[in-house]
């Protein structure tokens, strides 16, 4: 049900008499639920609407006939209410998180709305007869799945959830019917790995390309996993046998399906895929080519600047710069330093990788450290270099929430300016663009 709280002036919705107050019941017959009905009807020429009037004495269903572009033109309460998940993952990352961090930290959503609508990924195992048809009906597409396994029994022990094998009959029909898909799999080792693995790319491309791709990341393993699953972290030997499974898959398919996440590479020391194996970088926020994309933008944007002394371009007046990231890029980062030093008269950057106390040193993204650990080590770099002083430091936007400066452990960026006593601290939320931009000016 939609509550209308604004009809807009000369609107087909004032046209029909709505007013504040009135509540949107039904389109064609089907129960409103939420802002996915209004997008979806007001995109179409003909249908019907069910109306309470405010005062709920009313009902009554108007036949609609409009353009497609034609808006209906009202406004109305926005719910809130977020389907969450019931399953109890072996690895869930959330269940390995320390007690007292802030509460949306906590919050595990399954909801095939916030997937459509956000790109977040969802099991399907909350889902409904009635909520698959409406997926169906009202065209929710692409949508983004945690598969993890196409073999029924596997997931329902993988998921602990004894409706998780229906994803089998779930992604057929969702192909069947158009629906686009971006799969992942969180790989478990001497589980859904191996053999399995290989199952479930060749079951999930029989619908390519309605399935666009089979992402595959290994498991988050933190310090917080007292009483949970054991679960084996991955070495170098093991993610080089899984990149060569991944290769195989990919040469039998004849297109790169299974596209695995840098972590693999990393571990397995060997060099990242070139951007054209990932198209379009449908998965990047999932670390699936991150690492690629942002280095061929730092290239690009070094080599687009313009060069004012001899061959390289020079800043207005030097700098020290020190590069804060994760343990996994610094072997990427430690090549960007260098082609940086070499393409800007006047910096010098030193990359710093920080080890991750909080969670745990297995874990070793960059969008996982906190501010706690980045403090220690900005200051242990501070002690250990007496002489070396710095102008700025540069820290990457995915260790923040997206719209506030707040690390993951709850300290803000102005706390940690103050405890280091240092103001320039600049945020890169542009990519590799964004770091040539930093680098190339005074800030």
């Amino acid at each position: 049900m939609l509550k209308i709280t604004k009809v807009k002036r000369n609107s087909l919705a004032s046209e029909l008499g709505l007013e504040v107050g009135d509540e949107v019941l039904a389109f064609d017959g089907y129960p409103c639920e939420d802002e996915l009905d209004y997008l979806y009807y007001n995109a179409e020429e003909e249908f019907t609407m069910t109306v309470r009037d405010k005062r709920g004495e009313q009902e009554v269903v108007l036949e609609i006939e409009k353009d497609q572009d034609e808006e209906l033109g009202f406004e109305f309460e926005k719910t809130s209410c977020i389907r969450t998940c019931q399953n109890r993952c072996v690895f869930c990352f959330v269940d390995q998180m320390p007690k007292g961090m802030r509460e949306s930290l906590y919050v595990k959503d399954d909801d095939y709305a916030m997937s459509f609508a956000c790109g977040n990924f969802v099991t399907l195992t909350n889902l409904s007869e009635e909520s698959l048809e409406r997926i169906i009906r009202l065209r929710l597409s692409p949508l983004y799945i945690s598969v993890h396994t196409m073999n029924p029994s596997l997931r329902v022990k993988l998921l602990r959830n004894r409706f998780a094998g229906k994803i089998v009959e779930q992604i057929r029909r969702l192909a069947e019917n158009g629906i686009e898909m971006h799969c992942q799999a969180v790989v478990v080792p001497n589980e859904n790995d191996g053999e399995e693995f290989a199952y479930t790319a060749r079951q999930l491309f029989q619908y390519y390309p309605t399935v666009k791709e089979l992402a595959c990341v290994p498991t988050g393993i933190t310090k917080y996993r007292d009483g949970l699953t054991p679960i084996p972290d991955v070495d170098k030997e093991y993610s080089q046998t899984f990149l060569d499974l991944v290769d195989g898959l990919n040469k039998e398919f004849g297109v790169n399906f299974v596209q695995p996440a840098d972590e693999y590479f990393v571990k397995a020391e060997r060099a990242l895929k070139t951007a054209e194996f990932y198209g379009e970088f449908e998965q990047i926020e999932n670390g699936i080519g991150m690492s690629t994309k942002f280095r061929d933008e730092f290239f690009l944007g070094l080599k687009g600047l313009p060069r004012t002394r001899g061959e390289k371009f020079a800043l207005k007046k030097p700098k020290r710069a020190l590069l804060i990231c994760g343990v996994s890029s610094a072997k990427l980062n430690a090549d960007l330093v260098q082609k940086a030093n070499e393409s800007i008269a006047g910096l010098e950057l030193i990359a710093l990788p920080v080890k991750n106390a909080f969670f745990g040193e297995t874990v070793t993204c960059t969008g996982l450290l906190t501010g706690v650990d980045m403090l220690s080590a900005i200051q242990s770099f501070q002690a250990e270099n007496p002489t070396t002083g710095v102008d700025e430091i540069i820290l990457d936007g995915n260790t923040m929430k997206e719209f506030e400066e707040v690390f993951l452990c709850g300290m803000t960026l102005s706390e940690l300016k103050e405890k280091l006593d240092f103001e320039n601290i600049r945020v890169n939320r542009k990519g590799g663009y964004g770091l040539v931009e930093i680098l190339s000016t005074n800030g």
